[in-house]
């Protein structure tokens, strides 16, 4: 496994793809790279393994192997990039959505509440878009409202948001602790932690847009796969999941895919004991018909 990042649901998403040796695959969140080094094993000197990350901290984890093409950029865009490299259909395309363990451990990237004074970054592109600081400064009350309650779903995000415009009034809110004294009146005893990752996810899935890109790739990743090809998504919250699983619903409905699962897989009480953060994880699985 690799130290970058320990992929979840491993090989349940690579049994899922059907890999044939001189096929054609995507990995939409190289991350670490776990999921695409098990991809690479299983193909053969034909097959070929296109990885997308919009961190290039992930990307310089990429192995050299000339199988291998390594894309930085979104993965909403993953049907034009497909094509720019001279694929018109792909036989499998796996994606692991949330955070890499990298980028949550990584105390500069400010994707945790667990540090001390660590900048309000978030950004999985670090050279493009604006970081959390960018959000929580200039923001209006009312669209912090809404993105606390949407892409967080927070209890009281009215007063959270009411809490950060008037704390910025008086200076700016540039760090987790800025942020962490902002909001502490709202914080619930004994369960702040719990709260702070939602207030975190909802900033995150802002500032990279993460909502925006699932439902481009879905409807990229359904138009490049290829007759027979399989489609393999991991999600980690209610938001994500629903946006695959209408997708893949969507799809069936129009007679392109078929669902490989009824009910998502889940990762076994093994994989959760030696990877915490596997226990939200589901696997969905769909053909192109």
């Amino acid at each position: 496994m690799s130290a970058y990042h320990t992929p979840v649901l491993l090989q349940e998403s690579i049994a899922a793809l059907l890999i044939r040796q001189d096929g054609v695959y995507v990995d939409a969140t190289f991350g670490g790279g776990g999921h695409s080094r098990e991809i690479l094993n299983r193909l053969g000197p034909e097959g070929r393994l296109i990885v997308f990350d919009k961190d290039e901290e992930a990307l310089a984890n990429a192995p050299e192997d000339s199988r291998l093409t390594v894309v930085h950029g979104d993965f909403r865009f993953v049907h034009n990039f497909v094509r720019y490299h001279g694929y018109q259909a792909v036989d499998g395309i796996l994606a692991d959505l949330g955070v890499s363990s990298h980028q949550f451990d990584t105390e500069n990237r400010g994707f945790s509440f667990r540090f001390e004074n660590a900048p309000l970054d978030m950004r999985m592109n670090v050279r493009a878009g604006l970081s959390a600081a960018d959000i929580v400064n200039s923001y209006s009350g009312e669209d912090l409202e809404r993105i606390f309650r949407l892409y967080g779903e927070v209890e009281g995000s009215r007063r959270l948001a009411e809490l950060i415009v008037s704390s910025r009034e008086r200076s700016p809110l540039e760090t987790t602790d800025d942020l962490g004294r902002a909001i502490a009146p709202v914080l619930p005893k004994f369960l702040e932690h719990k709260y702070l990752a939602k207030v975190y996810q909802a900033l995150r899935i802002e500032v990279n847009g993460e909502m925006t890109s699932l439902e481009g790739f879905m409807k990229g990743a359904i138009r490049i796969l290829g007759q027979g090809g399989r489609l393999a998504i991991i999600t980690y919250h209610s938001l994500e999941d629903r946006i695959v699983k209408n997708a893949i619903r969507e799809g069936c409905q129009q007679g392109l895919l078929q669902r490989v699962t009824k009910k998502p897989i889940l990762p076994a009480e093994e994989e959760i004991a030696v990877n915490t953060r596997a226990r939200s994880a589901k696997l969905r699985v769909a053909g192109k018909q």
